[in-house]
């Protein structure tokens, strides 16, 4: 529970990922310190940003009102909705939202399957990276959406190889796209995840926890919190833009399509 009593949300796009619409009951709605309004529900299919992923757009209705979100944010386990109320003015409170209020959400189709895409492209790319020989270099935590969607790694790589293994990650990518396979996740107990993972985990993934395991076809898995598409086929097309090394880390960046 966080300082206020709520209890953890319930994740429900942790289990299916292509819900975009469910049910859940309002447990409170306040103005945030930064004047947006915020509501907090008891479950959500809302993705909050994270993890190198945006989060999802889309909106909440209830008994009286239609809740319009813009963002979405994870602190202590508990998921916050901002945005605003249909009809409202900028700062207005709006009183007489009733706490235990059934509520239905509705996640914006287009842009969760464009950030599924993007986010899914990340980790193909990530084992394309391995495909080609830069066994060496060690992904940092998470992947990045601003600036351009790019993985980032330590370790660096001589830049009179870029041209070629851009080429090579390309085509080495479309050979797995036009293959596709089954892209699956799986919450399990901390051993079984490291041994899907070609036995080990990060460091930051305790060993008492169950790990939200991501598997791309017969690849291994990696642990991960974000949505996907169903199968490697989804991605469409993955195109590498610029490969960039400085100050001991390597970033590829990539667009698809």
């Amino acid at each position: 529970m966080d300082e206020n009593g709520r209890a953890a949300t319930k994740l429900e796009y942790y289990e299916d990922m292509f819900k975009l619409q469910s049910n859940a009951t309002l447990l409170s709605s306040f103005l945030n310190d930064d004047g947006r309004q915020t509501l907090v529900l008891d479950s959500t299919i809302f993705h909050p940003q994270g993890g190198g992923q945006p989060s999802d757009k889309g909106s909440i209705s209830g008994p009286n009102f239609n809740f319009f979100v813009e963002d979405v944010r994870i602190k202590d386990k508990i998921v916050y909705h901002y945005g605003h109320f249909e009809n409202s003015k900028d700062g207005e409170f709006i009183e007489n939202i009733v706490k235990g209020a059934q509520v239905l959400l509705s996640v914006d189709e287009a842009r969760r399957k464009l950030n599924s895409r993007l986010h899914s492209a990340g980790h193909l790319l990530d084992i394309c990276v391995r495909n080609v020989g830069w066994d060496h270099l060690e992904p940092t935590k998470g992947y990045h959406f601003a600036d351009g969607p790019y993985v980032e790694y330590k370790g660096t790589v001589p830049q009179n190889e870029f041209q070629s293994k851009q080429k090579e990650l390309e085509l080495e990518a479309s050979k797995l796209i036009s293959k596709g396979g089954k892209v699956s996740v799986s919450i399990l107990p901390y051993d079984k995840a490291s041994e899907l993972c070609g036995g080990s985990l990060p460091d930051y993934i305790s060993k008492d926890s169950t790990p939200r395991i991501l598997q791309l076809g017969e690849s291994p898995g990696c642990p991960c919190g974000g949505t996907h598409v169903n199968d490697i086929h989804d991605i469409l097309s993955l195109k590498v833009s610029q490969i960039r090394t400085r100050k001991g880390l390597t970033k590829v960046f990539y667009t698809v399509s």
